[in-house]
C-alpha cells in the first residue's frame, strides 16, 4: 500500500488573504472557508473523492495560529510555468504580492526564490517541467 500527496497544510496569521494570493497565482478556488479560522483551496479540474486514480493536485489548507513565521522553511514549493517563462512568471506572481526571498542563494540558481505575502518560500523553476 502507498499514500497519495494530497493536501499541504500551512500556519498562517491570514488565512483568507493567503488563499487569495495562491488562488490567484495557482488557478485554483476555495473550497472550504470555514469559521475556525481554516480556509482550503484547491484546482477546480480535480473532481472530490477519495477513490481518485492517478495524480492529483493537492489541496492547501491554511489554518490561522497565533505566532508568526521566524526562519526559513524547510519545506517549500517548486512552481513550474505552464504557459509562459520564467522570467514572465516571476514578474506575474511578484504584481500578485509575492517579493524576492534570500535564503543563501550563489545567484547560479536556475530557480528564483519568492516569498508569499507572509514571508514562506517557493521557488519558480526555469525548465523541469511536471
Amino acid at each position: 500500500m502507498t499514500s497519495k500527496f494530497t493536501e499541504l497544510a500551512i500556519d498562517c496569521a491570514d488565512p483568507s488573504g493567503l488563499a487569495r494570493f495562491w488562488c490567484a497565482v495557482l488557478g485554483y478556488e476555495v473550497q472550504d472557508d470555514g469559521e475556525d479560522g481554516v480556509v482550503t483551496i484547491g484546482s477546480p479540474l480535480v473532481p472530490e473523492g477519495r477513490s481518485r486514480p492517478g495524480p492529483v493536485p493537492p489541496t492547501l489548507t491554511f489554518a490561522r495560529v497565533p505566532e508568526g513565521k521566524t526562519v526559513k522553511n524547510r519545506l517549500h514549493m517548486d512552481l513550474n510555468p505552464t504557459d509562459t517563462d520564467q522570467e514572465a512568471e516571476v514578474r506575474r506572481v511578484v504584481a500578485l504580492g509575492a517579493r524576492p526571498a534570500d535564503v543563501g542563494q550563489t545567484g547560479d540558481e536556475s530557480w528564483v526564490t519568492l516569498a508569499d505575502p507572509e514571508g514562506n518560500e517557493f521557488c519558480i523553476l526555469a525548465s523541469r517541467q511536471p
